[in-house]
């Protein structure tokens, strides 16, 4: 049964993340769904790309439009990358090896999360995905080192240095709920569980009886914890003196592509270029790090006529429409990532359901090309702002 056939009351996103809704416990679906403090961002990054206006061409042939990218020196049917995001272990058993799966199916890299709940060498053999690695560097930088030698010898080519998270951020949604990261008994936790048996069953109970309290696969074994306990040792603290000494450091290091995320500014981007970095994803964390920040939208535009030239630029935060997709491509984006909406698809339906959600942003890219006239990605046009 194909991943169309098996979903087709899933129409788009939103019934997506309304079906992961209903599967998850609140405080699980709420940890994924969410931004930060007021949420004032998460709400104005939709509001911004809404007001993106594409022009379009007409009496154009689009009967073989042509959705393919290259990123990275690679050639790929989508311009898309599955963002590494931290808890899609807990959101289905197993749900990185579902979610490179479904990368692998579409023809697009899947990033490793450093926390991910299961190890890069499963995710490996378990998917043939083309695997990148996030990184979130230690304090301990001589083991963030070995870590990077580790995710190389798996065959991830590409590194992604997240930037943008120097601190822990404030979702006081996670506090009311009871959930967070490292996971703690609590009777609203408890109730949450029991009120969302399906996921209690086929998630936490599976994963108790395979292989026990989900831990962060890619922490060194002596400091590995349970997600219920902190962690044994502050070398394996996520470091807050984070510079671009430690991008110099890891240009040295690394053998292959290194991508820096979460870059809003132009100078930022400028100094990027100096430091010989291949990539910069623009993104503000997907607005669940810092509630005043910019939306990409705002600074795609500055960022991509600064540097678009020296190296390639990448966008997030908010997809919900292959139409999104085409607005990052317009502002000036190569590549577009996606953490949510293949996140709700893998809750409703593992590797199949996240196929699902890819498949359905790739039909709505193309019918947006095909009403745009553009019969490749290069074709998108914005509407230009009047003066």
């Amino acid at each position: 049964m194909t991943a169309l056939s098996a979903f087709t009351h899933i129409l788009n996103v939103e019934d997506a993340r309304n079906a992961a809704r209903r599967r998850l416990p609140r405080g699980l679906f709420e940890y994924v769904d969410r931004g930060c403090e007021d949420e004032v961002s998460i709400l104005a990054n939709r509001r911004r790309l809404d007001a993106i206006a594409l022009s379009p061409a007409v009496l154009v042939d689009v009967a073989r439009t042509s959705t393919e990218a290259e990123l990275l020196g690679k050639r790929q049917p989508l311009p898309l990358v599955i963002a590494p995001t931290a808890v899609a272990g807990l959101v289905w058993h197993d749900g990185e090896i579902a979610l490179a799966r479904a990368a692998a199916r579409a023809g697009i890299p899947f990033c490793v999360s450093t926390q991910s709940i299961t190890s890069i060498e499963r995710i490996a053999a378990d998917s043939g995905a083309d695997l990148w690695f996030q990184l979130y560097v230690w304090k301990d930088r001589r083991r963030t080192l070995n870590l990077l030698d580790r995710a190389w010898a798996a065959g991830a080519e590409t590194l992604v240095l997240t930037a943008d998270t120097a601190v822990s951020p404030n979702r006081e949604y996670n506090l009311r709920n009871g959930f967070g990261i490292p996971l703690k008994a609590s009777w609203r936790a408890g109730l949450d569980v029991a009120l969302h048996p399906r996921w209690a069953v086929a998630v936490m109970l599976r994963a108790l009886a395979t292989s026990g309290i989900p831990t962060y696969a890619h922490y060194p074994a002596e400091f590995r914890t349970r997600l219920g306990r902190e962690a044994l040792s502050d070398e394996v603290s996520l470091a807050k003196d984070v510079t671009w000494d430690d991008v110099r450091l890891l240009r040295q290091r690394w053998r292959g592509k290194l991508v820096v995320k979460g870059v809003l500014r132009v100078e930022d981007a400028l100094t990027a270029c100096s430091h010989g970095v291949d990539a910069i994803v623009v993104s503000n964390h997907g607005a669940r790090n810092l509630d005043c920040a910019p939306g990409p939208t705002e600074v795609l535009p500055r960022i991509a006529e600064a540097v678009g030239d020296r190296l390639e630029i990448l966008a997030d935060s908010g997809v919900r429409r292959g139409a999104d997709i085409a607005r990052f491509l317009a502002l000036g984006a190569r590549g577009v990532m996606i953490g949510r909406a293949t996140l709700y698809g893998v809750a409703l339906g593992g590797a199949e359901g996240a196929a699902r959600v890819l498949d359905l942003l790739s039909a709505e890219l193309q019918t947006t090309m095909g009403m745009l006239g553009a019969q490749k990605l290069a074709d998108i046009r914005r509407v230009e702002p009047s003066l």
